[in-house]
């Protein structure tokens, strides 16, 4: 069996809203900018995994067209690595966490894999593909897919896995369509750690404004979250966990993305303007904050 996985990922780049004739209805639609990347297992290069496999490009190919065919912004990796001599980025120091440094440097917001599966048997050979689209803030699914290609008396990778393709990425892209519109109108998910510090002399019941820190806190987040939207999973003295923070797509004012860094030196602010010494991190998605 030969397994062929590729990860795709995806960064917010164009938001539109477009109205046709009285006859049809108002269309939002959400094009993000795409940018195919084929996974590697340490200390493999990425361009050299393209270039000698000749599968793999298709697939890759393939994929993007079909977000090509959905008027879709797509960047093609290969190109962009030798243009801006971005290689170092991707050597054998990098490979273990290739995910986490890609994400690093392009900001992107959404990472779709896919897994393809050769099959050989007496009764034809043929391609199993899995994809799946996930929110990088959080890891929260936004579309997942199966594709088989049916059985042939062929051993042409590159045409079963064309098969498999056409044959299941309409249906994942339309549901992948829906959730990005979903996240445009109700803002996407991230997570908040607040906690103080082993040496802090303050705590959640510490009164700031004749009233708990704890109270102070969830009010910031009635405030600030998108559309109020945030769901706290647990309190206790020393620790809140927000698993389900909302935040905007796109700034408000500005219209450019929003990113939780944005967020998070808001609620550092916060915090600051109460007096207290914070220390702020954010990875890959989730805040931390520390109360000192």
């Amino acid at each position: 069996m030969k397994k062929i996985t590729l990860i795709i990922l995806s960064f917010f780049f164009l938001i539109n809203a477009f109205s046709q004739d009285s006859t049809k209805k108002r269309v939002l639609v959400v094009q993000p900018k795409i940018m195919v990347i084929p996974f590697a297992k340490q200390g493999e290069d990425i361009r050299t995994l393209l270039e000698n496999d000749i599968n793999k490009r298709i697939a890759l190919t393939k994929i993007k067209e079909a977000f090509d065919l959905r008027g879709f912004t797509t960047v093609d990796f290969l190109n962009k690595l030798k243009a801006t001599n971005m290689s170092s980025v991707f050597n054998a120091a990098s490979q273990s966490d290739i995910k986490s440094t890609i994400i690093s440097q392009s900001g992107a917001d959404i990472y779709v894999s896919a897994e393809i599966n050769y099959q050989s048997s007496s009764g034809g050979n043929s391609i199993n593909l899995v994809i799946s689209a996930n929110e990088v803030s959080t890891g929260n699914s936004l579309a997942n897919g199966v594709g088989f290609s049916g059985k042939y008396f062929t051993d042409d990778v590159a045409k079963l896995t064309v098969k498999a393709i056409d044959n299941s990425i309409t249906e994942f892209l339309n549901v992948m369509q829906t959730k990005f519109t979903e996240i445009v109108k109700n803002g996407r998910s991230i997570n908040i750690e607040i906690g103080f510090d082993a040496n802090s002399k303050y705590n959640f019941g510490s009164e700031f404004k004749k009233l708990p820190l704890s109270d102070l806190t969830e009010e910031w987040f009635s405030t600030n979250a998108y559309q109020e939207n945030y769901h706290i999973q647990g309190t206790t003295n020393t620790k809140m966990i927000l698993d389900d923070v909302k935040i905007p797509l796109k700034d408000p004012v500005t219209g450019n993305n929003y990113n939780p860094n944005k967020f998070a030196l808001i609620l550092y602010s916060f915090y600051r303007d109460l007096g207290l010494e914070v220390e702020k991190n954010v990875v890959n998605g989730t805040i931390f904050i520390t109360i000192k």
